[in-house]
């Protein structure tokens, strides 16, 4: 069982940054590929970014590409999102999530789609102001 916790969201203007933690429990977290999803008011929620268990290959959506990183630190069990230059329409609620089973490596459409992580957590608000 793996238990995620979201943090660092809030309130930017238009060109600003933040960067999104994703905290899990469990010894072998390292050995899970892991997603950042988001969900924009009244809207699905979307695929943003993933990377697999041994971080040897990153995804992006499209929009966010150059802008956003995600990274992963084994040591402290978090998977991080660095967004850049952040436009308005990329408020929305943002989830981090992992896939199972671990050390698998999976192809690159599956990360795009939420039905194919097992763990969630429970989001974390950005809002981009204009």
């Amino acid at each position: 069982q793996v238990q995620l916790v979201e943090s660092g969201g809030g309130l930017v203007q238009t060109g600003g940054s933040l960067r999104l933690s994703c905290a899990a429990s469990g010894r072998t977290f390292g050995q899970y590929a892991m997603g950042w999803f988001r969900q924009p008011p009244g809207k699905e929620r979307e695929f943003v970014a993933a990377i697999d268990w041994t971080a040897s290959s990153t995804y992006y959506t499209d929009s966010v590409k150059g802008r956003f990183t995600i990274s992963r630190d084994r040591a402290l069990n978090t998977v991080f999102l660095q967004m850049n230059s952040l436009r308005p329409e990329d408020t929305a609620v943002y989830f981090c999530a992992a896939r199972a089973p671990p050390n698998r490596y999976f192809s690159r459409s599956s990360y795009y789609s939420p039905t194919e992580y097992a763990y969630w957590g429970q989001g974390t608000q950005v809002t981009v102001s204009s």
